[in-house]
């Protein structure tokens, strides 16, 4: 396939399958999710979306989980009408994952893997993208059997935590100085509550 994608969001008309999607090269350095079997072109990373992706990863493995397990910008199969591939902001990894991941040349969650512990989706302005992280991503990682999908949201100043409760999703929306509340984060026993703000003030903070 030829194609280059120069317009945010564009899909192209062909439909690919995850062995395609992997030995596609186009020759530049663009990003690509697979959406329902297309290639969907991910535009540069906006500097809010960068700063709060970085600031979790380094706040998680403060609270102790090893960089084995903690990622950004690794792809990971999903659930579609046809093949899909999404790469979240940031990824958490079970130790089974990481074990499973451990020498991989493409770093990449196949469907035959365990899925990750949490994924982090920071949503990008457009209503495509909100569209896309508020019900296309949550049902394709739902159904993936990922146990927790955080939603953050600089444009409406909110985070939203979904965790897996009998294969289905249940929500808690924070905002402000909230202390966000989350299995994992319980898990980690935080000696203080992070809070929404703390998170969503890191993209504009000097």
């Amino acid at each position: 396939m030829t194609n280059i994608l120069t317009k945010p969001n564009e899909v192209t008309p062909e439909i690919m399958s995850l062995e395609d999607f992997i030995n596609y090269d186009d020759g530049t350095d663009a990003r690509y999710e697979l959406e329902d079997g297309r290639l969907l072109y991910m535009p540069s990373e906006s500097e809010i979306n960068r700063r709060i992706a970085c600031f979790l990863f380094v706040y998680f493995a403060q609270l102790g989980i090893p960089f084995s397990r903690l990622t950004m910008k690794t792809e990971v199969a999903v659930m579609g009408t046809r093949t899909t591939v999404r790469v979240p902001d940031l990824m958490v990894m079970t130790e089974e994952l990481a074990q499973a991941m451990q020498g991989a040349t493409r770093s990449i969650v196949m469907s035959d893997m365990p899925p990750p512990q949490l994924v982090v989706e920071v949503v990008s302005p457009g209503q495509k993208n909100e569209e896309r992280d508020y019900r296309y991503k949550r049902s394709q990682y739902q159904a993936r059997g990922i146990a927790e999908y955080w939603i953050i949201d600089p444009m409406q100043q909110r985070i939203t935590v979904l965790h897996l409760v009998a294969g289905l999703y249940e929500e808690v929306v924070f905002t402000a100085e909230e202390p966000i509340a989350s299995p994992l984060l319980a898990e980690l026993g935080q000696q203080s509550p992070l809070t929404a703000a703390q998170v969503l003030q890191v993209g504009t903070s000097a």
